[in-house]
């Protein structure tokens, strides 16, 4: 059957800096995107999302998007807001639907069947999983998801390798190497949880990795403490990063501490960005959003950037800071919440401006500008650069 995900309508505010930017299936959920979450569970390829709040979405590696009108079955319709936890799920004959928790998160339409949206099942299969409400989820996502996914890569991958000349801190049957690069005076600390570095992957002497961790393809470890999260492939890390998750093509490459973040595609953070994670009064954190705050029922969370988005040297991030899509921040009294394309606080980043700077950066990790994405740049600068 046909695989595709189904966005919110509307996804809402809770989805800041990602809400009509990315669509929630191109965000990470632990070691893998949501949309290869789904891809694994039922064991078939992703044909497109359903997402009418991103017109024209088009990044690197991205999922097509796809009308609704043009689904038919057999297919099975899932909820991008939900990463399921498994693999190779048979559906037996006549579910009409998955469930997770009396929640139903996929529906199954049968041959010949067109997709007019979720209906009542009569029969349903239930499935293992974590609904997603929110950008901060993702992070909750990491802590939850990230070592049984990491367990899951180590019980398929050649594990046990230790690099010539590095240490490994408890079984090194749970690290897995295999095609990375990995220089002496590396340590690797696995009693919390395995350590994954896929292939093309390159980790400096100097680096401290603590695991549960996963690291995708061509990512670089620059040096620093680097613990608990899930980085994306083409990303740069130095400095110390615990519990975060850089969906992919991120930027941090030099000293400072991010904690409890979510890092979008292409967004760079300047030397000696630091993203507070904790409140001073250790209670929960709430979001401060254009239409009101946002309890996100967290004690830790530091930073939500968005795609594209620039720190520059120095910055102070605030607990609970959310700086949108092709913002560019410089150190000083910063909002907790960072509107699209404002520019050092002060002015927009015009058309012209963000398509020059895309221009430069996205060939620097090997991506040409074609022209669907100048197509979706466009149409996020103009529908969110005010």
């Amino acid at each position: 059957m046909n695989l595709y995900l189904l966005e919110p309508a509307e996804p809402g505010e809770q989805w800041a800096p990602f809400s009509g930017v990315r669509p929630i299936a191109e965000l990470r959920a632990g070691a893998f995107l949501i949309r290869d979450r789904w891809a694994r569970l039922l064991n078939t390829d992703l044909v497109g999302v359903i997402s009418p709040a991103t017109p024209r979405f088009a990044d690197v590696g991205s999922a097509p998007l796809v009308a609704a009108a043009s689904v038919v079955g057999p297919a099975i319709v899932a909820r991008s807001a939900f990463a399921p936890i498994g693999q190779d799920v048979v559906i037996p004959p006549g579910v009409t639907a998955l469930t997770c928790g009396g929640a139903t998160v996929a529906w199954i339409l049968g041959p010949g069947d067109a997709w007019t949206g979720p209906k009542v099942a009569k029969e349903a299969l239930e499935v293992r999983g974590m609904a997603l409400e929110q950008t901060a989820d993702l992070v909750t996502a990491c802590e939850r998801l990230l070592e049984d996914d990491c367990v899951t890569l180590v019980e398929h991958s050649a594990g046990g390798v230790v690099p010539a000349g590095c240490v490994v801190l408890g079984d090194p049957a749970a690290l897995v190497v295999v095609g990375a690069t990995v220089e002496p005076m590396v340590v690797f600390d696995v009693r919390k949880g395995p350590i994954v570095l896929e292939p093309g992957s390159i980790a400096k002497a100097g680096t401290r990795l603590e695991g549960p961790l996963y690291v995708g393809q061509h990512s670089w470890l620059l040096g620093g403490t680097i613990r608990s999260s899930s980085i994306g492939p083409h990303c740069r890390v130095h400095g110390e990063l615990t519990a975060s998750v850089f969906i992919g093509y991120a930027n941090k490459a030099h000293d400072g501490f991010v904690g409890h973040s979510v890092l979008g595609h292409w967004a760079n953070l300047g030397a000696g960005t630091i993203t507070s994670n904790l409140k001073n009064t250790y209670g929960q954190i709430r979001l401060e959003l254009p239409n009101g705050r946002w309890e996100t029922g967290r004690s830790f969370l530091g930073s939500l950037i968005g795609d594209h988005a620039k720190a520059g040297i120095g910055t102070l991030l605030s607990t609970g800071s959310v700086v949108c899509a092709g913002a560019n921040v410089l150190a000083g009294a910063l909002p907790r919440f960072v509107e699209p394309f404002l520019w050092d606080q002060t002015q927009r980043l015009t058309l012209d401006g963000f398509l020059a700077i895309a221009r430069r950066v996205m060939p620097r990790r090997g991506v040409q500008v074609t022209a669907d994405i100048e197509a979706s740049l466009a149409s996020l600068h103009n529908r969110f650069a005010r």
